[in-house]
């Protein structure tokens, strides 16, 4: 696996540990609840990104990114299933991207895949959803932040730390890494 292969991995594994971080801070009842009208709960997101992860990384290269049977309006509905039924989904979801891009080579990454018969490069295909997830994933961590009030653990620097945070960063000697080899 190349190394833009594993950066990949990586930014959706930090992703993935927002979104979780996030949840386990709230109630698996909370997850249902709509924080506005016309809104999404966490629950209609996880659903919504788990089909999507389904549906874009199984058999990538002999079919189609828009499966036949994905139904993505019903994933805007979440009442069919209990929090231990969503959280199976959102890990059944994470779990098919990371086995599909672990069994990549670099030379996958220029092989044309189709999402609704538009072409795409792997590494194309990669990128959009690597925007397309932390878009909705940000949408989890600020219902959760909402619902929790001053009691959510932050995330990130917590606010009024950045000082002591680039202290840290600037003691230690110049290195090249991934960000997220220190959280």
């Amino acid at each position: 696996m190349n190394n833009h292969l594993k950066n990949y991995i990586r930014q959706f594994e930090y992703y993935k540990s927002l979104a979780d971080k996030a949840m386990e801070q709230i109630t698996a009842d909370e997850l249902f609840l709509l924080p506005a009208p016309h809104s999404n709960s966490v629950a209609v997101i996880v659903k919504h990104i788990a089909g999507n992860m389904l549906s874009r990384w199984t058999e990538i290269f002999t079919s189609d990114g828009e499966k036949e049977w994905r139904n993505r309006e019903q994933e805007f509905d979440a009442s069919d299933m209990n929090h231990a039924e969503l959280m199976a989904y959102w890990e059944k979801g994470w779990a098919t991207l990371f086995a599909t891009l672990e069994s990549m080579s670099d030379s996958d990454l220029e092989r044309i895949i189709y999402i609704r018969n538009m072409g795409h490069t792997v590494q194309e295909a990669i990128i959009r959803q690597i925007c397309h997830y932390p878009y909705h994933i940000g949408q989890i961590v600020y219902i959760c932040k909402l619902l929790r009030g001053d009691k959510f653990n932050s995330l990130s620097i917590p606010k009024n730390q950045s000082k002591t945070y680039n202290k840290d960063k600037f003691d230690k000697e110049k290195s090249r890494k991934h960000f997220t080899e220190d959280l």
